[in-house]
């Protein structure tokens, strides 16, 4: 009964979130210079004023604000993201077009980044002031203080243009009639490179925060007991101390989804991956108002559906949470 209760407090958060974002976005957004009615006028040449009104007034933009802001209140509620002003398609159809390859990359980035740095985390808290504990922390520092940008183009030279061993970009191979399992295969190796670069800055962040929880689990009075009973190094490392050390890494794990979401911008660009990134980037270069703010909106849900998974692990995790 209490769990139920956990979820339903959680649970009853996300719509008033959601839609308060979705306000802040539809603001900021309006805040801006341009539209794409301007952005459709420049790319025909020689546009007049009547053409640059007329496409205004059929996009709806000639209205006042408020108006604008109601329309699009409504709509949303019916879950009708609209149609794109620059690409004449659905924006939910987009949106459904393209999410399913930007969200592969992110949980793939992020379920490496957790495991690896929770791995590499315990290991440089088990061997504390050794010399593995300086080379681990050494290598996050480097990690976290690289550009995505610059990673991923050196990855490319490395294992795409000097060893050929790895696609330099898209998410699969063009062309090509193959078996659903090698298809798999394919789009396994696409991926490899923009998860590298998407996920490392992630993995020098949850080694640092995993290593520094170790720590502070090290000095509870349990794990002083479990010595004291005999139980190894090894057992109390990664069985009694790295299970209380987790909350801290599952918090960040939830707030850095929308950070992730935002680096996807520039890491579909550089690998040409076909998600929301690109999408997004493209929409804002042409002032797409409507595609903007259904891929904010879509963008929101996520983090937020994010956040409340991460809430419910920590029932998990940690029962007294839930109370």
């Amino acid at each position: 009964m209490k769990s139920l209760l956990f979820i339903g407090k959680r649970a009853a958060i996300v719509i008033p979130s959601v839609l308060g974002i979705a306000v802040l976005n539809f603001a900021l957004l309006h805040m801006a210079p341009g539209d794409a009615a301007d952005i459709i006028a420049a790319q025909s040449g020689g546009a007049t004023t009547e053409f640059v009104a007329e496409l205004r007034r059929s996009f709806g933009l000639d209205r006042p604000l408020w108006q604008q802001f109601f329309i699009y209140l409504g709509k949303l509620l019916t879950f009708d993201l609209g149609v794109s002003h620059v690409q004449q398609r659905p924006v939910l159809s987009l949106i459904a077009e393209l999410a399913p390859a930007t969200v592969l990359l992110m949980m793939t980035a992020i379920l490496v980044a957790t495991l690896l740095g929770m791995l590499f985390g315990t290991i440089a808290a088990m061997r504390h002031r050794k010399w593995l504990d300086s080379i681990i922390s050494v290598l996050a520092l480097l990690a976290y203080a690289t550009p995505q940008f610059w990673l991923g183009l050196m990855l490319i030279v490395f294992f795409s243009v000097t060893l050929g061993i790895l696609p330099s970009g898209g998410m699969m191979t063009i062309g090509q009639d193959i078996s659903w399992p090698l298809r798999v295969f394919d789009v396994a190796r696409h991926l490899v490179l923009p998860a590298v670069t998407l996920g490392l800055f992630y993995v020098a962040l949850y080694t640092r925060l995993m290593r520094a929880s170790m720590l502070e689990v090290y000095t509870y009075d349990f794990v002083t007991t479990a010595r004291a009973k005999g139980v190894s190094e090894t057992r109390v490392g990664f069985v009694h101390a790295a299970a209380n050390a987790l909350l801290p890494v599952v918090t960040m794990a939830g707030v850095q989804i929308g950070h992730m979401l935002g680096g996807s911008i520039l890491v579909e660009t550089v690998f040409g991956w076909p998600g929301l990134g690109r999408l997004l980037f493209d929409a804002l270069q042409q002032r797409d108002l409507n595609l903007l703010l259904g891929i904010l909106f879509i963008s929101s849900i996520l983090v937020v559906a994010a956040n409340l998974v991460v809430d419910l692990l920590y029932g998990v995790l940690d029962p007294r949470m839930a109370k």
